[in-house]
């Protein structure tokens, strides 16, 4: 921020560390606003010329094209008056621990899904299919199988997408089925969440 030197009157430039820090504290704004759900960004006060550029963020699956738009999107955020980045902020932290876990869960299955369609894919799935025994493994064999066919044709990442969710509601019901066996155990009391969404 610009401030007044008390001698001679004159506004003073920002430092460059003060810059720096400014544009990392927006970057990952931009980054948390990325991760929420549509639901959860519907209810925080933010301009309509930013939503299509945390969307288009959203969309790309790419971790280096998806890191040059974050930055894009961090720059337009910057041109936004300070007060409404404070609003944003203001509003993120009222949702408390449910923005918190549900960005979380979204970064968890991020790492998952890259894990499954890595080099090592066989190992992930067998780790995954140990810890939600639950799961419809044909189901999720067919898509990651799905996602790499779409990938080596170039083909829209509609595959991609839908591993992601087929993941998110995976891990979601395994949280919840863990959340309620603790509160049985512990205190019988019952933990009602409200978060809703697709990324």
């Amino acid at each position: 921020m610009r401030g007044r030197d008390d001698t001679t009157g004159e506004f003073l430039a920002p430092s460059r560390s003060a810059n720096r820090r400014e544009a990392l504290d927006t970057l990952a704004l931009g980054e948390a606003l990325v991760a929420l759900s549509e639901a959860q960004l519907a209810r925080l006060p933010i301009p309509e010329e930013l939503l299509p550029h945390i969307r288009d963020t959203q969309r790309i699956p790419s971790h280096g094209a998806r890191k040059r738009q974050l930055a894009f999107l961090a720059k337009h955020m910057r041109r936004q008056d300070q007060d409404v980045l404070d609003a944003i902020r203001d509003g993120m932290s009222k949702d408390g621990d449910a923005s918190r876990r549900e960005t979380a869960l979204l970064h968890r299955v991020e790492v998952l899904r890259d894990e499954l369609l890595g080099d090592d894919g066989d190992a992930a799935m067998t780790s995954l299919l140990t810890e939600c025994p639950h799961a419809d493994r044909q189901h999720l064999r067919q898509l990651v199988r799905n996602t790499l066919d779409e990938r080596r044709r170039n083909k829209p990442p509609h595959a991609y997408r839908d591993l992601f969710r087929a993941l998110r509601e995976l891990l979601a019901q395994d949280e919840d089925t863990s959340d309620n066996e603790t509160d049985v155990d512990f205190d019988g009391g019952d933990d009602s969440k409200g978060d809703d969404g697709n990324p």
